[in-house]
């Protein structure tokens, strides 16, 4: 009986992993000189098509390269697996290698927005390290598309900012990062509330945090609360402030989703989780 009740447990998660990834489509070559990209459609996607929200994922240096599969060992997509519900659309490109270049990633959106109904006034963009970087020069390349952006233990390489102040932008950054130093975000802080255009901007300095502590910040339920808590629609697209995200929270990110769930995979030099 014992040995039953075991096997029929043991089928039950299969069939489960195995429902999971069947919303998950890999999408290789169909943007000429564009990046290749997952589309994860949510489980009640074909109940509330044009009301889906979407999510892009921005990765890190260490998940660059041609193996589209590599950009799934950290992340929205990997927190999904581990049993992280996330309503929405979920865009994850590949780079290849280099910085994020926003005019593809736009590709990529407008691919999607062709071949998938979704809420075009709820696209979210996060991402850290590289990601962080690209995540800002997204937002601030196409703020007319953003309707809230996370950017986390990155900067900003445009010339100019301003037009990040027109995004409810949330930046988290620790102050002991060795791999990209918190004055790389601090800089777009500064030029922001110089001009005093910082009306939809937060940050959060954890103090005595590395490069890797943010990384937990995508397995977290708030984190896709805050983000669906904006819309393009939104009349002065106010930035929500009454969600916070406190470095002690890390330790449970994944207590809610999968008892004894482990860390995400690491590489072999991967910075995002360095402890």
């Amino acid at each position: 009986m014992k040995r039953s009740l075991f096997i029929i447990s043991v089928l039950m998660m299969t069939l489960t992993a195995t429902a999971q990834y069947d919303f998950l489509t890999a999408h290789r070559g169909v943007i000429k000189g564009g990046y290749d990209f997952w589309v994860y459609t949510p489980e009640d996607y074909y109940f509330s098509q044009e009301q889906t929200p979407v999510v892009i994922f921005l990765h890190g240096a260490s998940l660059c390269g041609r193996n589209i599969n590599r950009s799934r060992r950290y992340g929205p997509l990997d927190a999904i697996v581990r049993g992280r519900e996330i309503p929405a659309l979920v865009i994850v490109p590949q780079n290849p290698g280099g910085a994020w270049n926003p005019k593809k990633v736009l590709d990529v959106l407008e691919w999607t927005r062709k071949h998938y109904a979704c809420d075009s006034t709820r696209v979210y963009v996060l991402g850290m390290s590289l990601g962080g970087y690209g995540t800002m020069d997204f937002a601030g390349t196409y703020p007319d598309r953003v309707a809230a952006a996370l950017a986390m233990c990155g900067g900003c390489s445009l010339r100019d900012v301003q037009p990040l102040g027109q995004v409810p932008l949330w930046i988290i950054h620790g102050t002991a990062d060795r791999a990209v130093n918190v004055k790389e975000s601090k800089k777009v802080v500064s030029a922001l509330e110089a001009e005093h255009n910082d009306s939809r901007l937060r940050y959060d300095w954890w103090q005595g945090a590395n490069h890797g502590a943010p990384a937990r910040v995508f397995y977290l339920k708030k984190t896709y609360e805050w983000l669906f808590s904006h819309s393009l629609r939104d009349k002065g697209r106010p930035i929500n402030r009454d969600i916070t995200i406190e470095r002690s929270e890390l330790k449970n990110a994944y207590t809610d989703m999968m008892k004894n769930a482990p860390k995400p995979e690491v590489l072999e030099g991967d910075e995002e989780f360095e402890e």
